[in-house]
């Protein structure tokens, strides 16, 4: 009878520390599947905060008549969706004619301010979507036309992750409201 009670606390005490073994293993999975998910909540807040830095950016430099810090923003080809501003159609362009176009229409004498918000991003990978609504003038306060034109829409740009960060591989606006002067927006003085 000893030899038996003897067994079973022998068995007893080697089931805790196993159970004991089993626990600490678990915890240990427990904290490595926290520090995991840790880490991609970090990695998923760093990837938004930098899409709305590009996003945002694009239209600081816009505005700021930057073009060549303007262009960094882009993938080398990019798909446009500007049918509710200025009719047409979808479009793929080069980064290169996009920003192009703005230095034509957005000329020295033409001031402009894009001012944006209410971001809601959506990342999947190295590709990502972003909303956001938008608010933009055009004022020309001298020369053959003058006035000030207005615009308020919705954006969504979708993005890629590049070796160098996120890079915008296209644009849509959806324009709910516009004011003003429509000549302001797509006058341009001849050369």
């Amino acid at each position: 009878m000893a030899k038996i009670l003897s067994l079973l606390i022998l068995i007893g005490i080697i089931g805790g520390i196993g159970l004991m073994i089993g626990r600490t293993q678990l915890s240990e999975v427990e904290e490595n599947s926290e520090t995991r998910s840790a880490q991609v909540s970090q990695q998923k807040l760093a990837d938004e905060m930098e899409i709305r830095r590009v996003v945002d950016e694009i239209d600081n430099a816009v505005d700021a008549k930057d073009w060549a810090k303007a262009r960094t923003f882009f993938t080398d080809r990019v798909n446009t969706d500007f049918t509710s501003l200025a009719g047409g159609k979808p479009a793929q362009i080069t980064a290169d004619e996009l920003v192009g176009g703005w230095r034509t229409g957005l000329y020295a004498d033409k001031k402009s301010f894009h001012l944006r918000g209410n971001h809601r991003i959506q990342t999947g990978g190295n590709r990502a979507e972003a909303f956001s609504k938008a608010f933009a003038f055009n004022l020309l306060e001298k020369g053959k036309v003058t006035g000030l034109w207005e615009v308020w829409g919705n954006y969504t740009h979708t993005l890629e992750r590049t070796k160098v960060g996120w890079k915008v591989s296209g644009m849509t606006l959806e324009v709910i409201h516009q004011r003003g002067d429509e000549k302001v927006r797509t006058f341009v003085p001849e050369k």
